[in-house]
């Protein structure tokens, strides 16, 4: 396959905003591949590796411009000025590439395996004479492009494809693609799909399990070759692997703790809700520990790798947790925010966990010694933790809980909770199996009715005085099916000495690579760093097209080391929130 056939419906996608045309189109393209599917599956995502690796292109916008100046010829300052200009290197490329001052002698037309091949061998240059090399295959491959080819190299090597291809997308087009039975038609007309009542009822359940498929494997390429190849009743085949991450399963939010009982159930069983981090930990041959967001973090956490494997008896096993926070001196509990920058630290690592230690709080268990858990009632692998876990505190232990069908005792725990410093408690149901990436009704979180809301930072404005040369103030956006409405802008909550907290220096070193353009102070951004926001109340407005704004917004903490833009907060949940608020003033 050529990679033009591909590009083509790149341009395809790029030419519409809504999700169900995309759909439509990619499902198109997908019935058409025969061989290569896995990699058009990664590509169509803007990925070489599935989301379970930590293998990444690595390659920043200075290097690609480098290699658009060795493909054609133009000076660096030239292509820098278009890049002002266009905004976006692989509209650069796009425009360059045609007036390329550099012919190649024996010019290859791209196949997609050779630009999928060379841009994994980007990923695995390392040491010296990597970067030099790297500039070669890019430069080798714009070359050799087409403009529209070049356009697209240039964003996948960037990471920034802006496609709108999120995991439901993918999702759905594969569901489309491979089910021929389900008769779907997709009307552009009024955009929709056409499907009568007894096929939509069998179209949901074949997306839970194709969805169930991703939520363990975490790759859409390995589900689509086994739909392909041997239909849904290939899926029962996939499993939990040691060592290859699961999308955690996720909770949704309880108006209180009788609409907590409601959702999940008497008795239920009440844990505290802990302001730290997510960690799904494995252990087998060795201790591996990821994020939510699957990002490996073992080396960060030296000290937990060994908690675990002197406290956890099990040959293999894997464990969901909370990594929370403590002051060495006063062994008190701190905020997430405190301990935040361990997550990403490469260096000075012994020195971090001495002055930012973490307590280990395991609540879940999805595998234990080569049995999937997913379908144990919660009550049972609760029972197993307390078998293999030896609680030592401040080092590992299980979640605080009571179970409980008193709303009284609840209450006291959740005030319990709050007095210690954490966010609050979470219900579960003891029936209630592990599902991941689903938030079901087997178990809720109770924080207080304005909770914090976690958004996306899609422009800021340089400040002036001491905090010249700085980031200071920040534009959020919520989601709004699939596209970013903005909600307010932030420049309280973030720290000028470390020693306290996020600061504006580390903020705007987060941000500066994401820059998309730039006018005066103000730079728009690639939406990508995601922020809780506290404030004190929502209210109506036409200043944002989200239709709201928040009332006195300050930064909490940064979470893009747990979330992806694709777990933002949603225009329903702040409409949900504005009306609670008013119940409660109204009240």
């Amino acid at each position: 396959m050529l990679y033009k056939e591909l590009v083509e419906y790149y341009e395809k996608l790029d030419g519409t905003s809504k999700r169900l045309e995309k759909t439509y189109y990619l499902s198109e393209f997908l019935k058409k591949v025969d061989i290569n599917l896995d990699k058009v599956i990664l590509l169509a995502q803007g990925k070489i590796y599935p989301d379970w690796s930590d293998k990444k292109i690595g390659i920043s916008s200075k290097s690609v411009i480098k290699a658009i100046n060795k493909a054609t010829g133009i000076s660096v300052n030239e292509i820098e000025k278009e890049w002002k200009n266009l905004g976006d290197l692989g509209d650069v490329a796009e425009k360059l590439i045609k007036k390329k001052k550099q012919v190649s002698l024996f010019p290859k037309k791209l196949s997609l395996d050779r630009v999928f091949k060379n841009l994994r061998k980007l990923s695995e240059q390392e040491g010296h004479g990597s970067v030099d090399t790297k500039l070669t295959i890019i430069s080798e491959m714009l070359i050799n492009s087409q403009p529209k080819e070049a356009k697209y190299v240039v964003r996948t090597v960037i990471d920034n494809l802006r496609l709108g291809i999120g995991s439901g997308s993918m999702r759905d087009a594969v569901v489309w693609a491979y089910f021929p039975e389900l008769n779907i038609k997709y009307n552009q007309e009024t955009n929709d799909i056409e499907l009568s009542e007894e096929k939509r009822k069998e179209y949901n359940k074949i997306v839970e399990k194709v969805q169930h498929a991703f939520d363990l494997t975490n790759d859409f390429s390995k589900v689509a070759l086994i739909l392909k190849k041997k239909g849904i009743k290939g899926l029962d085949e996939l499993s939990l692997e040691i060592n290859k991450p699961i999308n955690v399963m996720l909770f949704q939010k309880a108006k209180d703790i009788e609409d907590a009982f409601s959702i999940v159930g008497k008795p239920a069983a009440f844990e505290y809700k802990y302001d730290g981090f997510r960690m799904q930990i494995h252990i087998g041959k060795e201790v591996r520990i990821f994020t939510r967001r699957l990002e490996e973090v073992t080396e960060q956490f030296p000290e937990v790798v060994e908690f675990l494997k002197k406290h956890v008896k099990a040959k293999e096993c894997i464990l969901d947790a909370e990594a929370v926070g403590y002051d060495p001196k006063t062994k008190k509990y701190i905020a997430f925010q405190n301990i935040s920058q361990r997550i990403r630290r490469k260096y000075g690592i012994k020195d971090m966990a001495e002055k930012f230690p973490v307590e280990i709080n395991v609540f879940d268990i999805v595998y234990y010694d080569g049995e999937s858990l997913l379908k144990e009632p919660f009550e049972k692998r609760r029972k197993i933790l307390e078998k293999i876990v030896k609680q030592e505190p401040l080092k590992i232990v299980l979640a605080k809980q009571i179970i409980t069908d008193s709303l009284d005792e609840s209450q006291e725990f959740y005030e319990a909770s709050l007095k210690e410093g954490e966010e609050g408690m979470m219900a579960k149901n003891l029936q209630g199996i592990y599902k991941p990436g689903s938030r079901v009704g087997y178990g809720v979180k109770i924080k207080s009715i304005m909770e914090p809301l976690d958004l996306v930072i899609v422009a800021a404005e340089y400040g002036e005085g001491k905090r010249s040369g700085w980031l200071s103030s920040f534009y959020l956006a919520c989601d709004d099916d699939g596209k970013l409405k903005q909600i307010g802008k932030f420049s309280t909550g973030l720290k000028e000495l470390e020693a306290e907290g996020t600061t504006f220096k580390e903020m705007t070193e987060l941000l500066t690579p994401l820059i998309k353009k730039t006018q005066g102070k103000f730079v728009e951004l690639k939406p990508e760093i995601v922020v809780e926001i506290g404030y004190e109340e929502i209210q109506k407005s036409v200043n944002y097209n989200s239709g709201y704004a928040l009332r006195f917004p300050r930064f909490k903490r940064l979470r893009t080391d747990e979330k992806t833009i694709k777990d933002i907060n949603t225009i329903k949940d702040v409409k949900k929130l504005y009306e609670q608020q008013r119940g409660r003033k109204n009240g």
